[in-house]
């Protein structure tokens, strides 16, 4: 089973580049991020000429989330984090495809941090952080999967002295991030590709793509019943080269 993650950064602008790569690609479960659409204009159809059903958590002009199964449709089973009802961003979708529990997250930037925006994206991911614990006791066989605008160490970014002040690589946000996994998640690409250099997002500035100038901030976490199913994972740098693509490259991973 191929499990994808990829930050399509609108539909409106990346559709044909979504289609063109799922056709290529054929991953089993794709979880996207950055719709950038309202609900009702979701790519439907167009998925399902490609073999996809879908489900979907959008908003207009930020954010939104999918997952989408070529073994018919997931089942949701949470829209949304629990615990702030004032939260209307969305970024959270949870559903059972295949045997498997799939979160779709896209956390939030931060930046500029301090302030606001950081205060936000550290309370959401307390917020993860609790749900992640239940899905973690539950058992299950549990991906989460996506955008989670975390660097988690200095050999995740170009020039890290550079980002000592980002709200992706600040002090709180990694330490969020290390809570996160010492429920027992695991680290997939990292796991595979210990000593790599692995990037998953170059900005559309200075050439960093060509430069390989880039972050690591696209993610699986796995719970321990996965972990002995990990065969491979890797990241799709061909795609963030494609015309008009987002600033992310689809992340995947394969298992048994």
């Amino acid at each position: 089973m191929r499990i994808a993650t990829y930050n399509i950064n609108g539909l409106n602008a990346r559709g044909p580049v979504l289609m063109r790569w799922l056709e290529q690609t054929r991953p089993d479960v794709a979880c996207l991020q950055e719709l950038k659409s309202p609900q009702e204009r979701f790519v439907q159809q167009e998925l399902r000429d490609l073999g996809y059903e879908a489900i979907w958590h959008g908003q207009k002009s930020w954010n939104g989330v999918a997952i989408l199964a070529r073994a018919g449709l997931p089942v949701e089973t949470l829209r949304g984090l629990p615990g702030d009802a004032d939260d209307a961003q969305s970024r959270y979708l949870e559903a059972e495809v295949g045997g498997l529990t799939v979160v779709c997250l896209y956390l939030p930037n931060g930046n500029p941090a301090p302030g606001p925006k950081f205060d936000y994206k550290l309370a959401w991911f307390e917020r993860f952080i609790r749900r992640a614990a239940e899905l973690m006791a539950s058992g299950k066989p549990v991906v989460l999967a996506g955008d989670y605008n975390v660097i988690p160490t200095g050999r995740d970014v170009y020039k890290p002295e550079r980002w000592v002040d980002d709200a992706l690589f600040r002090p709180e946000t990694r330490e969020a991030f290390e809570r996160l996994k010492a429920q027992g998640w695991t680290d997939a690409l990292r796991t595979l590709h210990p000593d790599a250099t692995i990037y998953t997002f170059f900005d559309y500035f200075r050439n960093a793509f060509q430069r390989n100038a880039g972050l690591r901030i696209d993610h699986f976490l796995l719970s321990p019943a996965l972990l002995p199913r990990l065969r491979a994972g890797g990241v799709d740098l061909d795609v963030r080269g494609w015309e008009k693509s987002s600033d992310h490259a689809p992340v995947w991973i394969e298992l048994d």
